[in-house]
């Protein structure tokens, strides 16, 4: 893959506060470091975002493949809003080619499904939650001097659900919380706490490895409701009945849904803010600079 010094197109979007930096690369040209991700994702010298969509091509069930990397630069399997955002630029740039009304979107977890719902929402069929058994079964999160003991889940990413008196028990959530025992999470995890709003109501704050605190987090939620749902008693594929709950992430709301299957789906928002290109030299340089960016804000 070469780095030629030609501007790269970008576009920004969010899900429910959940930001990204899209890069289109359908022929896999873009050679992006860790390095190179962390600087476009950088509030303050570069486009600022809490992880990256790189767009490619792919072969097989889907036509399109979600490089997702977080605000550090480092990979990640799987993210929900980043899935919903990432099919709102296909439709935008007219590549949603799906059959039925389902988009087919490959991940490094898996390929994922979306549909585009007539309120303008975007659902995403996130696949069943693994809760893993062994050292993970019983982890405790730890903020300070306080604990809590959390539910693994698994969503193609490692989650830590600790349910809390008030969300602000995590604290400020600038470091990483500790999660023990450490063998639970040989790669890290993304730990939510969690408070009850109502019935099947919850709210959540994540803190995501490889960003920190972030506005929302569409596996968390998922996770985040997988684990309620175990908590109040219930069991969709195991009595048969689908369960819904309603998930407030602190950038806005998810609509999340276990299905009788065990297939979990979660719907929200997905939204293009802007567009436009990155200038190629100073995304490859080696050194912290300030970005030279020129940007178009699309008409609503």
């Amino acid at each position: 893959m070469g780095t030629a010094q030609q501007p790269v197109p970008f576009l920004k979007g969010h899900g429910t506060e959940n930001d990204f930096v899209i890069i289109p690369d359908p022929d896999d040209r873009l050679d992006l470091s860790p390095a190179a991700v962390a600087r476009l994702c950088d509030r303050r010298a570069g486009i600022g975002a809490d992880g990256l969509l790189r767009v490619v091509r792919a072969t097989g069930e889907a036509e399109w493949f979600m490089d997702y990397r977080n605000a550090d630069g480092s990979l990640a399997e799987m993210c929900g809003n980043g899935v919903r955002v990432f099919a709102r630029y296909l439709q935008r740039a007219g590549l949603a080619k799906g059959e039925g009304g389902d988009l087919p979107i490959a991940t490094r977890a898996g390929v994922r499904r979306v549909r585009f719902e007539d309120d303008g929402d975007i659902t995403v069929a996130m696949g069943a939650a693994a809760l893993p058994g062994g050292p993970a079964e019983s982890v405790t999160v730890t903020v300070g001097e306080r604990s809590w003991p959390a539910r693994h889940v698994d969503m193609g990413n490692p989650h830590a659900v600790a349910f809390v008196a008030s969300l602000a028990d995590a604290g400020p959530l600038r470091e990483a919380p500790a999660v023990s025992p450490a063998s639970a999470y040989p790669q890290g995890v993304n730990v939510e706490f969690v408070v009850d709003r109502g019935p099947r109501h919850v709210a959540l704050r994540v803190h995501e490895r490889g960003s920190g605190e972030t506005r929302s987090c569409g596996t968390g939620a998922c996770a985040v409701m997988v684990a309620a749902v175990r908590r109040d008693g219930l069991d969709p594929a195991a009595d048969g009945r689908a369960v819904t709950y309603t998930v407030d992430v602190p950038g806005g709301r998810l609509v999340v849904t276990e299905e009788a299957s065990g297939a979990v789906t979660m719907k929200g928002p997905a939204v293009i803010v802007a567009e436009g290109t990155l200038d190629a030299e100073w995304l490859y340089q080696s050194w912290p600079h300030q970005a030279h960016i020129s940007a178009t804000f699309p008409r609503t």
